[in-house]
């Protein structure tokens, strides 16, 4: 027997947008179900677990999530001298700890919270089939679904660019209260990372598409390159990888037949596309969506649009600052030239050069990319 299903809002993905979403539509008081396919809330942990201090502004840090604070960042550009920034505050978090506590949340508002259940199709008029068989009629979908996102896919949103990443878990030699970045002509499109967490260390690469088959080299190599100076323990206790959405911010509402759909997190493209950071952008845009979806079911039509606006004041300039220096870094890779020094740290946040406005800010913003 099939199994029917009638609710005001059915968010896809219970990651940090899709919980943060479920949680404020129930807060105002409407009937929503969040479905995601892992069967823990984080787990697997697929993410360099940093984010900003700025954070704070967004949601409170339990101390189960903290793992601890960073100060500083320093970065390694081949072989020059490390660059330490100063003043660059941040926080290590338990990423599968903090996800947990969004999903008790947005359960505690209000919301059906259902793990391990997995879409099999988004039908052209909105409605939703499960791999378990249940069949969902939503006046709202949200979709918080990763990079990949069916809800994105059913409307002709689709993140085209993307980042490779792959990550190890390894034990620190010494406490470290710095991110460590290392930018290289040999890893392009990309950078490596040594984020510290307590006595442990997450030490990544990522990489632009086409390269993605040196991931496992470029990896092993930064580790070594660690484990040589003392730094890090090689032995690797957990190795995870994914793809991280580069390309801006998609168009982030549409229609299928009367159901609205709207996308939040990294389903929407509000990943930055240089440092790949999404999870305080998945918190904001998921409370909008939440509230967007509230305000549309109670009469307010412009409310879509609404939302797409208040994502492009809040994002929409950071988001093509980023845009235009990857696709700077991208051409140079592209040369038989490798990338100098000087470009490699205009192509980076920490650096003057990143932050200086030029043509490709006015000529690659996320509007002009849909």
């Amino acid at each position: 027997m099939i199994d029917r299903i009638k609710t005001d809002v059915l968010v896809l993905g219970l990651g940090p947008a899709g919980a943060s979403a479920a949680a404020r539509a129930s807060e105002l008081e409407l009937d929503v179900i969040a479905l995601d396919r892992k069967f823990a809330p984080g787990v697997p942990v697929q993410c360099a677990e940093l984010v900003p201090a700025l954070i704070g502004q967004a949601v409170d840090l339990e101390s189960t999530a903290l793992r601890q604070t960073i100060s500083r960042m320093v970065t390694y550009v081949e072989d020059d001298d490390p660059d330490t920034q100063d003043r660059f505050p941040g926080h290590m978090l338990d990423r599968a700890a903090f996800d947990r506590l969004r999903v008790e949340a947005a359960i505690a508002a209000g919301a059906d919270c259902r793990n391990g259940v997995a879409v099999s199709r988004v039908a052209p008029d909105g409605v939703v089939t499960t791999r378990q068989g249940a069949v969902i009629h939503a006046r709202v979908i949200i979709g918080a679904d990763g990079p990949r996102s069916r809800a994105g896919r059913a409307i002709g949103q689709v993140n085209t660019e993307q980042i490779y990443a792959r990550q190890a878990r390894v034990t620190l030699k010494h406490p470290h209260d710095a991110t460590d970045i290392f930018l290289s002509a040999r890893i392009p499109g990309g950078y490596g990372w040594l984020f510290p967490s307590g006595d442990l260390a997450n030490v990544g690469v990522g990489v632009e598409a086409g390269s993605r088959h040196r991931l496992k080299d470029l990896l092993r190599a930064l580790c070594s390159r660690l484990a040589d100076e003392g730094r890090i323990v090689e032995r690797v206790m957990v190795e995870t990888g994914g793809a991280i959405p580069a390309g801006g911010m998609l168009e982030p509402y549409g229609w299928l037949g009367e159901r609205l759909v709207l996308l939040a997190g990294d389903a929407a493209g509000l990943t930055n596309p240089v440092t790949g950071a999404g999870i305080h952008a998945a918190l904001v845009s998921g409370t909008l969506a939440g509230e967007c979806a509230a305000a549309w079911i109670t009469g307010a039509h412009d409310a879509p649009g609404e939302y797409e606006d208040e994502l492009r004041d809040i994002f929409g300039r950071s988001l093509a600052r980023a845009l235009a220096r990857r696709r700077d870094m991208l051409k140079c890779f592209k040369r038989e030239t490798p990338p100098s020094r000087q470009v490699l740290r205009n192509g980076w946040i920490a650096y003057p050069g990143y932050w200086r406005d030029h043509q490709a800010l006015a000529t690659a913003t996320p509007e002009s990319h849909r």
